[in-house]
């Protein structure tokens, strides 16, 4: 495909987005679906005017994807509702990481028992596909900050907090594959990669997050004429955080998402402090709509709500440009039994039996676990691992066997759970109001 060609059809896409966007919302399938159609059309599959080499294009897509990520992690923890309590935080936080672990196991177990992948190559595709997608499931994710229905809830925090708990289990499958060091009866890989990695991400989004809301929010109570550019703050926010994190061998994931939900938390403490302080003039922004509470308490704007919307902009332009390229990818021949019977036994056994044995001896309601155990949406973050496995080494022949497994089960979990988002979720929300909120 031309430049020209790829202009047309990228605009030509825009524009038919930007114009058909009620449409769509009528429609019983996702916008993801039809991106899909049209990588698929324009690819080996159909026409062949395009194809994408996620082998030989690793590098560029590693960052695509790793900024989509990125771009959706901090989306998702400026959503988050306050404040944060471990009553409400308990289940995502169970589901983050012991159905993490359930998962990888039941994949590695397919993989090596089924497919004859090496146990190393398991565990890492267990880990590539583990992760549920923040990209990709925005209709079943919070939808603004206000928003407290626990189902959203607890499928955006999973996803959260979930692409930052899969990378040990990623370096766990690269070390058992001698491409990275798990130490002396994998000491190392337990103290840097699980502890030190985990805790030193989550420090890092939570201090940054809170100093930047503090920041803000004394530079527009000292000078109300000041204009604080929310999108480049929350951009800095994400650039700084991730950059120190990759540094200092923390996960990045995790410390982005932290830091947007430091950030949201702290700015509404703030603004409630500020209304409540009678002695604090209300001169900036956020002050002086703080002074008027609304009737349902909601809270005022701030530097995260400021530069939500750019964020999703960025989220829904860059899940356009990425499930082309893997419709871009496919060929017929890669619908392959293997491929096909993972990605069922992922949405059938492996993703509801993590999901039942993480929430065993919790109050979640067995319609809320019916759901969550369904719509663990695959997409951007699974490329973006498997990207990241290739990079580091991954042997070509296995290189090419994942790539195929992983666009496979990215592909049908677009198909799957985007043609029953809607139906499933209009459903359950009919019933929701006799199901307790977050």
């Amino acid at each position: 495909m031309t430049n020209a060609q790829w202009f047309l059809l990228v605009g030509g896409l825009l524009l038919a987005r930007g114009l058909t966007s009620s449409v769509l919302k009528r429609l019983p399938v996702t916008p993801a679906i039809i991106y899909l159609a049209v990588g698929l059309l324009v690819g080996p599959t159909v026409l062949n005017v395009f194809h994408f080499n996620p082998l030989k294009e690793s590098a560029l897509l590693e960052v695509l994807t790793e900024v989509a990520v990125l771009i959706s992690l901090f989306s998702a923890g400026v959503k988050m509702p306050v404040p944060v309590s471990f009553a409400r935080w308990r289940t995502p936080i169970l589901l983050a990481w012991v159905s993490m672990t359930v998962s990888v196991v039941l994949v590695a177990a397919f993989a090596y028992y089924l497919l004859g992948l090496p146990l190393g190559a398991g565990i890492l595709l267990g880990a590539i596909l583990a992760p549920t997608d923040p990209v990709l499931a925005t209709d079943v994710q919070i939808r603004h900050p206000g928003d407290r229905d626990q189902l959203r809830f607890t499928l955006t925090c999973e996803a959260g907090m979930n692409d930052g708990s899969a990378f040990p289990f990623v370096m766990l499958g690269l070390g058992l594959l001698g491409l990275h060091d798990l130490g002396e009866s994998g000491l190392r890989w337990a103290l840097v990669d699980v502890l030190w990695a985990t805790v030193a991400g989550i420090a890092i989004g939570v201090i940054s997050g809170a100093a930047l809301a503090h920041l803000g929010w004394k530079l527009r109570g000292e000078s109300p004429e000041h204009k604080l550019m929310d999108d480049f703050l929350g951009l800095g926010l994400i650039g700084v955080v991730y950059g120190l994190s990759v540094l200092i061998d923390a996960w990045g994931f995790l410390a982005v998402f932290f830091a947007a939900v430091a950030l949201r938390q702290t700015e509404v403490k703030l603004a409630a402090a500020g209304r409540d302080d009678p002695d604090r003039p209300q001169t900036g922004r956020i002050e002086q709509e703080a002074s008027i509470a609304s009737p349902d308490n909601e809270p005022p704007p701030t530097v995260s709500e400021g530069s939500l919307i750019f964020k999703e902009h960025l989220e829904r332009l860059s899940e356009m440009m990425l499930i082309l390229l893997i419709g871009g990818t496919l060929f017929l021949d890669s619908w392959s039994w293997r491929a096909v019977g993972l990605a069922l036994f992922l949405f059938m056994v492996a993703r509801p039996v993590s999901v039942l044995a993480s929430l065993l001896g919790t109050r979640t309601s067995w319609p809320i676990r019916g759901m969550v155990g369904w719509f663990g949406v695959r997409g951007i973050g699974s490329l973006y691992y498997l990207m990241y496995a290739i990079q580091h080494g991954l042997p070509e022949d296995l290189a090419l066997e994942l790539i195929q497994l992983t666009l496979i089960a990215v592909s049908l979990s677009i198909l799957v759970h985007g043609t029953s988002v809607k139906p499933m979720m209009g459903r359950f929300w009919r019933h929701r109001k006799h199901l307790p909120t977050a």
